[in-house]
C-alpha cells in the first residue's frame, strides 16, 4: 500500500469537509487530487469521469428516481394524514399515544416512500402542532419525529439498500428488502418503549376516544396506501417483477392514488413534482458517482486490504470486530451522508466480516442501522434539520430530548448486530437466502 496516496486522500477530504465544501465535491476533488499526485501516468479527470459513468451504468439504480417520484406523490397526495389516522386507531388511547402515533406513522410513511427526510417532513408537519396542542413538549415531539423517521431507511422499499446491493457486488435486493422488516420494526419498538416511558412520567394526556365506526372508517381510508407495500414487496418476492420494475409500478400506483382516489394532486402540480424529483435524484446520483470514484481510488491504493489486515490483526473474534466497525460507522455517520458512506465503506468492511462468517445481508442491516443514527446528528444530519424546521424549533433545544431515544436506537443496533436471526430469518423463510 502506498502511504502517500492514503495520506493525500485522507488529508484533502478532511480539509475540504472542514472548509464546508459539499460532501460530493469533497469526495470528487480529493479523489482527483490523489490520482494526480500519487498515480503518475493516469489522466485524473478522465479516469474519474470514466469510473463515475461506469458506476452509474446500472439497471438497479433506475429504481432510485422512480422511488423518489413515488415518494413525491405520497408526500403531496394526502397519504401522511391518513397514515396518522390509521396509527391512531391502534395506539392512540395508550399513555403517550400521540408519540406512538408519530412513530408508527413515520414507520409506515417511511416504508412506503423509502425516504427518512420525506417522513420527517410529511408526518412532522402534521404531528408537531397537534402534539403541542395536546400538551406535549415541542422538543420531545420533534425528537420523536426525527428519530422514528429513520425507520423508513430500513423497512423496504429503501433506496439505501439498493445502493448497498451495488456496493456489495450484487447482493439480492429482494433479500435485502425482506430482511429489513424485523430490524426496522425492532427499531420502532425500542423508540416506542422509551417514548412511552417518558410520556408516562410526564403524564401526557390520552387521545380522545373514537367510536368503532370512526376507527373502521379511518382504517379503510388508509387501506389503499397500505396496499402499496403489498404490491411492491409481494411482487418482488413472488418474482412477478424486479426491484427496478417494482419502483415503476409504485409510481403508477401512487399517481393513481393521489390524483384519482384521494384527488389531492392536480395535473397542474405535476411539473413541480417532476422538477423536485429530478433535483433530488441528481443529488443522490452525483453522490453515488463520486463515491464510486473514491472507492476505485481506495481499491487502487489497496486500502481495503490494508484495513482488513489491520482489523484481523487486532482480533479474529467476530463480536470484537463488529464492535469496532460499529464505532467507526457511528463516527463516520456524524460527518458523512448515508449514500457515500455505504459506497465507500462497504468494500472495506464487508470482506472482513464475511471472512469471519457473517452473511452480507446481515452486514447490510447493521451498516444501514448505524448510518441511520448519523441522519439524526449534527453537523450533516439531514433528518435532524428537516425535523427541526417542520417543528419550528432550534437545533440546540432538540438534542437533549433526543439522548434517551438515541439509547433506544443503539439498543436496536446491538440486537441487530449480535442476533443474526433478526436479519436472516425472513429471507431464509422466503427462500431468498443464498449461502
Amino acid at each position: 500500500m502506498d502511504l502517500t496516496g492514503v495520506l493525500i486522500l485522507t488529508f484533502t477530504f478532511t480539509i475540504l469537509l472542514a472548509l464546508g465544501v459539499p460532501v460530493a465535491f469533497s469526495i470528487g476533488l480529493s479523489s482527483m487530487l490523489t490520482m494526480m499526485l500519487s498515480m503518475e501516468g493516469l489522466p485524473a479527470v478522465t479516469t474519474l469521469a470514466q469510473r463515475m459513468a461506469t458506476g452509474l451504468d446500472s439497471f438497479a439504480l433506475l429504481a432510485i428516481p422512480f422511488f423518489v417520484l413515488a415518494g413525491q406523490f405520497m408526500n403531496r397526495g394526502g397519504i401522511a394524514n391518513r397514515l396518522i389516522d390509521f396509527a391512531q386507531v391502534f395506539v392512540g388511547r395508550l399513555p403517550g399515544g400521540l408519540a406512538f402515533v408519530n412513530i408508527i406513522a413515520c414507520m409506515l410513511f417511511g416504508a412506503i416512500s423509502g425516504s427518512a427526510v420525506a417522513a420527517a417532513s410529511a408526518i412532522g408537519g402534521f404531528m408537531a402542532p397537534r402534539m403541542v396542542k395536546e400538551g406535549y413538549d415541542k422538543a420531545f415531539s420533534a425528537a420523536v419525529n426525527i428519530t422514528s423517521s429513520t425507520t423508513g431507511m430500513i423497512i423496504p422499499p429503501s433506496n439505501i439498500l439498493i445502493v448497498y446491493s451495488l456496493a456489495s457486488g450484487g447482493v439480492s435486493i429482494a433479500a435485502l428488502f425482506v430482511a429489513g422488516y424485523i430490524p426496522g420494526i425492532l427499531l420502532g419498538l425500542t423508540l416506542m418503549i422509551i417514548a412511552g416511558i417518558i410520556a408516562y412520567r410526564r403524564k401526557y394526556p390520552l387521545v380522545e376516544k373514537m367510536s368503532f365506526v370512526q376507527m373502521l372508517k379511518k382504517a379503510v381510508d388508509a387501506l389503499p396506501s397500505m396496499l402499496l407495500l403489498v404490491i411492491v414487496i409481494g411482487g418482488i418476492v413472488a418474482g412477478v417483477f424486479t426491484a427496478t420494475e417494482a419502483s415503476a409500478v409504485a409510481v403508477l400506483y401512487t399517481m393513481f392514488l393521489s390524483m384519482v382516489v384521494y384527488k389531492e394532486v392536480k395535473i397542474k402540480d405535476l411539473p413541480q413534482i417532476f422538477l423536485e424529483t429530478v433535483a433530488t435524484t441528481a443529488v443522490v446520483l452525483i453522490l453515488i458517482g463520486v463515491s464510486i470514484g473514491m472507492s476505485w481510488v481506495m481499491s487502487y491504493e489497496n486500502i481495503p486490504q490494508a484495513v482488513s489486515k489491520a482489523l484481523l490483526g487486532l482480533s479474529n473474534n467476530l463480536i470484537v470486530i463488529l464492535l469496532i466497525i460499529n464505532l467507526i460507522l457511528l463516527f463516520v455517520g456524524i460527518f458523512m451522508d448515508m449514500t457515500p458512506a455505504v459506497l465507500i465503506f462497504t468494500p472495506i468492511f464487508l470482506p472482513v466480516v464475511t471472512q469471519l462468517g457473517m452473511h452480507p445481508i446481515h452486514f447490510g442491516m447493521v451498516m444501514t442501522m448505524n448510518l441511520c443514527i448519523g441522519l439524526c446528528t449534527p453537523p450533516v444530519g439531514s433528518v435532524l434539520f428537516v425535523g427541526c424546521s417542520v417543528a419550528k424549533i432550534s437545533l440546540d433545544k432538540v438534542l437533549k430530548p433526543m439522548l434517551p431515544l438515541f439509547v433506544g436506537m443503539l439498543i436496536a443496533l446491538l440486537l441487530t448486530t449480535y442476533v443474526p436471526a433478526f436479519s436472516l430469518w425472513l429471507p431464509e423463510w422466503f427462500g431468498l437466502l443464498k449461502k
